[in-house]
């Protein structure tokens, strides 16, 4: 298989009053092309920390993750950004939606963000398609100018889902994907992430829930500061 993603030797800490908290301790992990990986620990064992220092959202203080080979923290500005919009795809617990926008605006505005005002007149027509195509896969196309604050739990995570695909990612980061949702709204999240994966989707989930977990094709565990399963 393709290697797509690698964190090499990560350590990262945090300081606590006068003391340090040490969250990372030479991390090491690879994620390959089509995988789904689910990411286990207690709370507080660098589950999200290690996600967002993969998808470039925080900065690691030693070692380094590689993105097809290439070293994110060399990355100028504007290829971080590039990497943070179209390479990769992020899906957050609380959906971060915008109450202010309908569905189907919410959905678009990764694409919209990568083409700037002046790009997205000749890129709305073939965007607001691609947004309306997702959210009919995703059973949400009669919400679709429904506010986020008309929907369900499940229905806005569906919502987050369709927007983090909108550029096409080679790979999804989804940090406790089902931890505001029951169990059964929950597992109706997980069958729409394995069904992603299923058709290609590479997928890195942070979870709580070992049975969440268990859906993966791959479980690690993290524990003190290191990986041990």
């Amino acid at each position: 298989m393709t290697e797509i993603l690698h964190a090499r030797d990560l350590h990262k800490s945090y300081k606590m009053g006068k003391s340090r908290l040490e969250v990372l301790k030479g991390l090491e992990l690879c994620v390959n092309a089509g995988e789904f990986v689910a990411i286990t620990g207690a709370s507080g064992s660098g589950k999200s920390t290690l996600l967002h220092i993969l998808g470039g959202l925080d900065t690691p203080d030693a070692g380094y993750v590689e993105f097809d080979g290439r070293r994110i923290d060399k990355f100028g500005a504007g290829q971080l950004n590039r990497f943070r919009n179209k390479m990769v795809g992020f899906v957050f617990q609380f959906y971060h939606l915008l109450d202010e926008l309908n569905v189907l605006d919410n959905v678009v505005l990764p694409t919209m963000a990568s083409v700037g005002s002046l790009g997205w007149p000749a890129r709305r027509k073939k965007a607001r398609k691609r947004a309306v195509e997702l959210l009919e896969q995703f059973g949400l196309g009669e919400r679709i100018k429904h506010k986020p604050y008309q929907l369900s739990g499940g229905e806005r995570q569906r919502a987050a889902i369709a927007r983090s695909l909108m550029n096409e990612p080679r790979l999804l980061f989804a940090d406790e994907p089902t931890g505001n949702l029951d169990s059964e709204t929950g597992n109706g999240i997980l069958e729409i992430l394995g069904s992603l994966n299923h058709s290609g989707q590479s997928i890195v989930m942070v979870t709580h829930d070992e049975r969440m977990a268990e859906r993966a094709g791959r479980v690690i565990c993290l524990a003190d500061g290191r990986i041990v399963g």
